[in-house]
């Protein structure tokens, strides 16, 4: 099963580092039945994509809570994972704060990644608004959620994962 896990690249640059992207439970993104039945599409390549935008999403918040000095960049570590080990949360179900949200027991190796999705340069100034504006567009201020929504406008780039070392070089 493909999950995105989302990252920060002081938390990319730890994986690097130990080979792993955490010991487990860890929470990542995937093309579960609610994300399905919110997104109501049955094209997996989209669907995959709007499981990749969840992370994102999370990237941010990490970011939000994180480090004040890291560079403002989402990152998304694509991995594939043996079936059973990525559930969803059952008594979430449709809430939309966890629509496509998993949980991955045990450790996940960073050599089961299959690509790593960051930021552009560019993004950064859109990226640090989203931050900033994040809880009051949680809140409900429609103005802080299309700042947020700024932020979400931005390509997530792709990376092999032979491009981890150069990319930690930026953290």
């Amino acid at each position: 099963m493909r999950v995105y896990v989302p990252l920060t690249l002081p938390g990319l640059a730890e994986a690097h580092r130990t080979g792993k992207l955490g010991s487990g439970p860890l929470v990542a993104y995937a093309v579960t039945p609610a994300l399905r039945e919110w997104y109501l599409s049955d094209d997996i390549e989209e669907l995959e994509y709007a499981a990749l935008s969840r992370a994102a999403l999370a990237s941010l918040r990490q970011l939000a809570a994180g480090e004040p000095g890291a560079l403002r960049r989402r990152v998304v570590v694509a991995v594939d994972v043996p079936d059973g080990t990525a559930m969803p949360d059952p008594d979430r179900g449709l809430d939309p704060a966890a629509l496509g949200e998993v949980r991955v027991t045990g450790p996940v190796p960073l050599a089961k990644a299959a690509a790593v999705h960051v930021d552009a340069a560019d993004a950064e100034t859109d990226v640090a608004a989203a931050i900033t504006a994040l809880r009051a567009a949680d809140d409900g201020d429609d103005d802080a959620q299309f700042v947020v929504d700024g932020a979400e406008d931005h390509e997530l780039l792709w990376y092999a994962t032979q491009e981890i070392p150069a990319l930690v070089g930026l953290a």
